[in-house]
């Protein structure tokens, strides 16, 4: 049987994506993060930016620009969404229009901001899939941010949602919309891994991706200068609150952040060992190292194979064979 059948027994997998997802607004900015998503490969998304990119005046020209660079040569894996407007915005309709009416095919997902509640994003996937449709597509993937207290009290029901894939928290947002009750610390390190009313929307943004299967992706790091700074904020993002992903505002930033969440070789190692011992047993339980494994650890040590794959690190022959099996069935 496939692998993926064994462990998870019919249930939907959890969904994984490129751990680094880079945000681009103006075209230079775009352009460049396409040059370098081919010089590296899809190992990040990147995500072009209506929202805060778009010239204000300039809206209906930026949205025509971000649908000639989707549809061009230079997207070469499908790997680029786009961020809309908010759904109250004037410029949200049009948006959809151009830009899922025209590259819907092209697009790896659309990104709404500042929703209020599930429903919210109910009406907005409505619009969005007709748009698609005629575009010839119906699975396009939505990701949702939660920056706001709607949002974040109704995460577990917008996870829920079939097409929303990722769900990505907005801190600055977030923070603001307590109007100084937090602290413009608790945008940053330490007070963004420390602040309780923070790590409570982070828990509970997370906690409701994983129950759902969906990808959890943290928030912006603001220091672009000092690499050790988004660094340490990954490793502690995947570490204590479970993200599995991490937006990118520089181009410097995205290397720390695909590092500190690709699985170590030692890691890599020990799930290729694991999960073959576990294929020869037929997926029966398994002692290695006076440890027991079953279908529940499989699944775990199947996951690091996959996220590994994912970030292109070059797998022992083994660990390919046990991936490639997954692929090919």
């Amino acid at each position: 049987m496939h692998p993926s059948e064994v462990l998870f027994q019919g249930k939907r997998q959890p969904l994984l994506l490129p751990a680094c997802d880079h945000y681009a607004g103006s075209e230079k900015l775009m352009r460049k993060s396409m040059t370098l998503q081919q010089e590296l490969g899809p190992v990040f998304d990147i995500t072009f930016d209506c929202e805060d990119g778009a010239a204000a005046g300039s809206e209906a020209e930026h949205a025509l620009l971000v649908t000639q660079l989707v549809n061009s040569e230079d997207n070469r894996f499908n790997r680029i969404g786009v961020r809309l407007h908010d759904t109250g915005s004037e410029h949200f309709a049009a948006d959809v229009a151009v830009i899922v009416g025209s590259c819907a095919a092209r697009l790896a997902y659309v990104v709404l901001p500042k929703v209020e509640s599930a429903a919210e994003v109910i009406r907005a996937i409505d619009l969005i899939n007709q748009h698609a449709a005629k575009a010839g597509r119906s699975d396009l993937p939505v990701h949702v941010l939660i920056e706001t207290h709607g949002a974040l009290r109704e995460a577990y029901d917008i996870a829920a949602l079939p097409q929303v894939e990722c769900l990505s928290f907005g801190i600055m947002d977030f923070v603001s919309s307590h109007y100084g009750a937090v602290p413009a610390s608790a945008m940053r390190t330490p007070g963004q891994f420390t602040h309780p009313l923070v790590v409570r929307a982070k828990l509970e943004m997370v906690a409701a991706c994983h129950a759902h299967g969906k990808v959890a992706s943290h928030n912006v790091t603001t220091d672009i200068r000092d690499s050790a700074v988004v660094a340490n904020d990954a490793q502690r993002a995947g570490a204590e609150f479970g993200f599995t992903r991490m937006w990118s505002i520089h181009p410097d930033q995205i290397k720390p952040i695909l590092k500190a969440f690709t699985p170590r070789l030692s890691e890599v190692n020990e799930a290729t060992n694991i999960l073959t011992e576990a294929m020869n047993a037929g997926w029966g339980p398994i002692a290695q190292h006076g440890r027991l494994h079953d279908r529940a650890s499989y699944r775990y040590y199947w996951t690091v194979l996959q996220r590994a794959k994912l970030a292109g690190l070059a797998l022992p022959e083994a660990a390919a064979a046990i991936v490639n099996q997954t692929d090919s069935n």
